[in-house]
């Protein structure tokens, strides 16, 4: 059965990569301006002169004059006015250059591990398709966690399974192991996702999300203010970096090689034939992480999607690490295309 969703209805226009940063540059610079001028007057506590910048010429040089005249007392900094960087406008800037065919819809939320900062743009539902399972092996080790135990031989190995071959059946045995769409729901109210839902019955590859959610959930794994344990963290993360090689695109194409965990989903409609293709995890780039979600619908064929995917991927990581510090995106659509059919 097809899954409603809200449906954005902004359209993409294709652009050259250099032409991508230069409209990011762009929007940078008029931020700083917008600001205003920057003062700073600091004292030095003893023996020193008094230093003062401006960042503009038209400064008081009073104001300077005074700086430069007290030799002693506690440093003192008047405040500073500081750009402000809309970064969901930025991330637009960057995801309207990609070449978003009419009738797809795509969304994608980023955030920079470091320095704690995120965007997002479309806040529309998406199927998971099999980036669900990210989220149920979320939800079994924290069942575990809450009955005091380690997993089981069995549901290690349907673990592995899941995670990283994408493998169904061991999906569909951990889906009921958790309780399915109740189960996953419980553990979601307390990983904090706000818009996603279990798929019904055995269908938890319609289960439905929003790229913010998949960021909050992302978090959970590869942060640490988080309801897994540290041993829980680590064992899905383990698995994230260890994906059968035929899946390793997505998001992995916006890192700089050093590292990437990740999961992909993807779905042909069997109403429509058009395809779902998703792509969460973490990506590496000049020793920074991110936090990496792109979801999107309406694809008319894998290799297009997939190739979609990982240009919004690229243009989101570009929006915090800048020009020259993304991978571009190499990965070769046809050559990475999924042995089997869905997941």
């Amino acid at each position: 059965m097809e899954s409603s969703r809200a449906r954005r209805s902004r359209r993409a226009h294709p652009s050259r990569r250099r032409l991508l940063y230069g409209a990011l540059a762009a929007v940078t610079v008029l931020g700083a301006t917008a600001a205003g001028t920057v003062y700073v007057k600091a004292q030095a506590h003893s023996g020193g002169s008094a230093v003062s910048s401006a960042a503009s010429p038209s400064a008081s040089p009073s104001a300077s004059a005074s700086a430069a005249g007290s030799v002693s007392g506690e440093a003192s900094v008047e405040p500073v006015a500081q750009p402000t960087v809309d970064h969901d406008a930025l991330l637009a800037t960057a995801v309207e250059a990609v070449d978003v065919p009419d009738g797809v819809e795509v969304s994608v939320a980023v955030l920079d591990l470091e320095s704690g900062e995120s965007a997002s743009y479309g806040d529309g539902g998406f199927d998971t398709a099999s980036i669900v399972k990210v989220d149920i092996l979320a939800a079994l080790l924290l069942r575990a966690q809450d009955e005091g135990r380690e997993l089981t031989a069995a549901e290690k190995s349907y673990a592995a399974a899941m995670i990283e071959s994408s493998d169904n059946a061991s999906a569909s045995e951990l889906w009921r192991t958790i309780g399915r769409a109740e189960g996953l729901d419980a553990a979601n109210e307390r990983f904090g996702l706000i818009g996603t839902e279990g798929g019904d019955g055995m269908l938890w590859g319609l289960t439905q999300t929003t790229a913010a959610d998949q960021l909050r959930l992302l978090r959970q794994v590869f942060g640490e203010d988080s309801e897994l344990s540290e041993a829980s963290r680590t064992y899905l993360r383990g698995l994230m970096g260890q994906i059968a090689v035929g899946q390793r695109w997505g998001v992995s194409a916006a890192a700089d090689g050093s590292g990437w965990a990740l999961k992909n989903g993807w779905l042909p409609r069997t109403a429509t034939g058009l395809w779902d293709i998703n792509t969460v995890g973490r990506v590496t780039v000049d020793g920074h992480d991110y936090l990496l979600a792109v979801l999107s619908d309406g694809n008319v064929t894998q290799a297009e999607g997939i190739s979609l995917v990982e240009a919004a991927a690229v243009a989101a990581v570009a929006v915090f690490a800048g020009d020259g510090s993304t991978a571009s995106a190499s990965t070769s659509a046809s050559a990475s295309v999924p042995a089997t059919a869905s997941s």
